[in-house]
């Protein structure tokens, strides 16, 4: 008989040591599962911070580079506007530059741009919408001793070519 017993306590601990084997594989499974989960959300924060920076970034230029044209390189001032330009703003950009250039030249117009801020309004991976307060300088022939000036743009930017470049700008105070 007690070889019986024996038996039974035998395999009631195998049957409590399968429980332990389960519940550990079972708590190792969902720790995993977890581990991922948290690693995918810091992936996709990673990434969503990341193209916000790019797109402040490129707000930034942008409006920086509007913002600062010299008539004595005008020239090189405008290519930098249009290098950062798309759709409609460039189609309007490269149609006034021409007449631009000579209305800078006649007045020796020079503004020198300084960005102060930048928020995003919407931004997904291939679009998104900036406002930019920026103030410029404004030195011309009918003000030589210079004029402060403030925009509020807002700008739409797009995706292309692994760059964000600005579509659209609008003077929106």
């Amino acid at each position: 008989m007690a070889a019986r017993r024996s038996h039974g306590v035998n395999v009631r601990l195998s049957g409590m040591n399968g429980a332990w084997t389960v519940g550990l594989v079972v708590a190792t499974v969902l720790t995993t599962a977890a581990a991922l989960w948290l690693s995918l959300r810091l992936h996709q924060q990673d990434e969503t911070e990341q193209r916000r920076q790019e797109v402040l970034g490129a707000a930034r230029q942008s409006a920086l580079n509007f913002t600062s044209l010299d008539y004595r390189h005008y020239g090189r001032d405008s290519a930098d506007v249009l290098r950062s330009a798309t759709g409609s703003f460039k189609k309007q950009f490269t149609a006034q530059t021409a007449e631009l250039t000579k209305l800078v030249a006649a007045n020796k117009s020079v503004s020198e741009g300084q960005v102060l801020d930048a928020g995003i309004v919407r931004s997904d991976a291939h679009s998104a919408r900036v406002l930019v307060v920026a103030d410029s300088k404004v030195t011309n022939t009918a003000v030589p001793q210079g004029q402060a000036r403030t925009y509020r743009l807002q700008l739409d930017l797009v995706h292309q070519g692994g760059r964000w470049l600005t579509s659209d700008v609008e003077f929106v105070g």
